[in-house]
């Protein structure tokens, strides 16, 4: 049946959950509504997320809930552990309507992607860590994987470009596509025989295909994004100024066809909410912190989305940590209906439930004490940070015996070090394996190769990505130091590399440590690569449980790159 007059969706959008079900310690710094210190909120949990979503469904006749991707993939125990079955189960439950792509959905295979979508019970993987339908069977995920701009080998998608869903007689579309960067952001072998086209090339096809299928109202939901202006100026996450909005999401959105209306972002975990040329372009940070919510008007004539009536936000998921009075401080501050949603929204006992079954799983592995540590190793930093120090520490020490590889210098990506080692208290401090493997979770095999100094040099020269405003650091082992001249031409930055304070001697070989996602080429760290003698090792969460173990206390060690302006 036809509408007569204009109707109102709801489109809830969630982005880079990376299986975050339990809140811990996540938190959310907002500008404080009363002009005050910034406000470090706490967030987070699935249940609160069930909450949310249930309240602002219950303020709209008709929604859409839409997920930018990396649902799952590092992602801490109770996500990994069931080889984050558990994830799509909560968001089945939840009610995702829809999801695209990520990267990390590609970090077991497409082979396992398709199970996760799919359903299915593997047989047990010897010395797997994960195991697969613990509580019970796997059906798989109730809600449709999108992937305009991935191909497998047949020249098909990996999975359908978009879905329709009628709204009151009204056909909306739904495109999903991913990064074009994925091969290089998860191990090559994962993605063999799959290509990954132009995202707005692919997005432009297939909202072609829609609009011959009558359909005139097009949502985007892409795992590529961007961010504003440096720290200092970036504003709040509803700033609608966008101040120095740049990033591929951003490019690629230039070149998106004006049939697309509203374009959700992901991958970046940034905070935005902008409109661009009359276009919505939003991403709600990660890790269900946020919710990205867009209130669209469709036209019963015309079938298409009225611009001026789209009204958009980034809610914060408020859980049972949030203070009564700064939940009202932050609710009074929105305009309305979104400051009543955020006062009525409470966590779902439902999804706390299911989520408190699988915890219970874990919890007994998670606690099992690995070692003392002296302090906590956060993972950020300028340079190479103590968490980057530590875990390249870890995997020298597992492989430096000569009989191990004969390693001389350990190198670990950031991106592969997904939490900080907080020492919880006056240390030492007991580190626990749920907190190793939510630092470390994507069980890598060490690799050791040689290289000579000469592409030694290359591979860190290559850590300045052109157009990039910062380095992709890569975490030195004990022993090996540079000096690193951000202002300095392109493959002169790196000066004076030693090892255990001798030069290192260009046409010399030497033996270097990464995990087997590095030894492929990730992170377009392609000079290793080239590496040859390779020796295959333990597993990288063994490496590092080991080296806690294998001291009395483990502390944090200072900076081993200098940096010259």
């Amino acid at each position: 049946m036809q509408a007569a007059e204009p109707v109102a969706l709801r489109l809830i959008g969630i982005n880079d959950f990376h299986g975050n079900l339990e809140p811990a310690n996540l938190t959310l710094t907002l500008a404080d509504p009363q002009g005050g210190r910034p406000l470090r909120v706490p967030v987070g949990g699935a249940a609160a997320v069930g909450g949310l979503v249930k309240a602002l469904r219950a303020g709209a006749p008709h929604s859409l809930m839409i997920s930018g991707g990396d649902l799952i993939g590092a992602a801490p125990l109770v996500s990994t552990l069931f080889r984050h079955e558990s994830t799509i189960e909560v968001m089945n439950a939840i009610g995702l309507d829809a999801s695209t792509v990520g990267n990390h959905e590609f970090d077991a295979g497409a082979a396992e992607l398709k199970r996760i979508a799919n359903g299915g019970c593997p047989p047990p993987q010897p010395d797997a860590v994960a195991t697969s339908c613990t509580l019970a069977p796997y059906t798989g995920a109730r809600f449709p994987y999108l992937s305009a701009n991935v191909f497998d080998g047949h020249g098909h998608t990996l999975f359908a470009p978009s879905l329709i869903r009628e709204i009151d007689g009204i056909r909306v579309g739904i495109i999903g596509a991913v990064t074009r960067n994925t091969p290089t952001l998860v191990t090559p072998s994962g993605v063999a025989g799959l290509r990954f086209i132009d995202e707005a090339e692919a997005i432009n096809r297939a909202a072609r295909h829609l609009k011959a299928q009558g359909v005139k109202a097009i949502v985007m939901t892409i795992h590529e994004g961007g961010e504003l202006g440096p720290p200092s100026q970036r504003g709040d996450w509803n700033d609608a100024s966008c101040p120095d909005a740049h990033g591929p999401i951003f490019a690629i959105a230039k070149r998106v066809t004006r049939d697309v209306d509203v374009i959700f972002s992901a991958h970046t975990h940034q905070g935005y909410r902008c409109v661009i040329d009359g276009r919505v372009i939003i991403q709600g940070t990660s890790y269900g912190r946020g919710l990205s919510v867009v209130d669209v008007v469709l036209d019963p004539k015309s079938k298409k989305v009225i611009p001026s009536q789209t009204r958009t936000i980034n809610l914060p998921v408020l859980n049972d940590q949030t203070d009564p009075a700064l939940r009202e401080r932050l609710a009074a501050a929105l305009p309305e209906p979104y400051g009543d949603v955020l006062r009525s929204a409470r966590p779902d006992p439902a999804i706390a439930e299911l989520v408190a079954k699988y915890a219970a799983v874990v919890a007994p592995k998670a606690a099992q004490p690995v070692g003392l540590i002296g302090g906590s190793f956060p993972r950020g930093g300028r340079a190479d940070s103590p968490a980057g120090r530590l875990i390249a520490d870890s995997q020298l020490a597992a492989t430096q015996a000569p009989a191990d590889g004969g390693a001389q210098i350990a190198l670990m990506n950031p991106g592969g070090i997904r939490s900080d080692l907080d020492c919880k208290g006056a240390p030492p401090c007991t580190a626990t394996f749920g907190q190793i493997f939510t630092m470390q979770p994507f069980g890598n095999s060490l690799v050791v190769m040689t290289l000579t100094g000469a592409q030694l040099k290359a591979l860190l020269e290559s850590q300045q990505r052109p157009g990039a405003q910062e380095a992709t650091w890569l975490q030195p082992s004990a022993g090996f130091t540079y000096t690193w001249q951000s202002d300095a031409p392109a493959g002169e930055r790196v000066r004076d590399m030693r090892l255990n304070g001798e030069a290192i001697v260009p046409d010399r070989d030497y033996r270097i440590t990464v995990n087997s996602f590095l030894a492929e080429g990730g992170d377009a760290f392609t000079v290793l690569t080239r590496g040859t003698a390779r020796t295959g090792g333990g597993q990288d969460l063994d490496a590092l449980i080991a080296y806690l173990k294998g001291a009395p206390e483990r502390s944090p060690v200072p900076t081993r790159i200098t940096r010259l302006p």
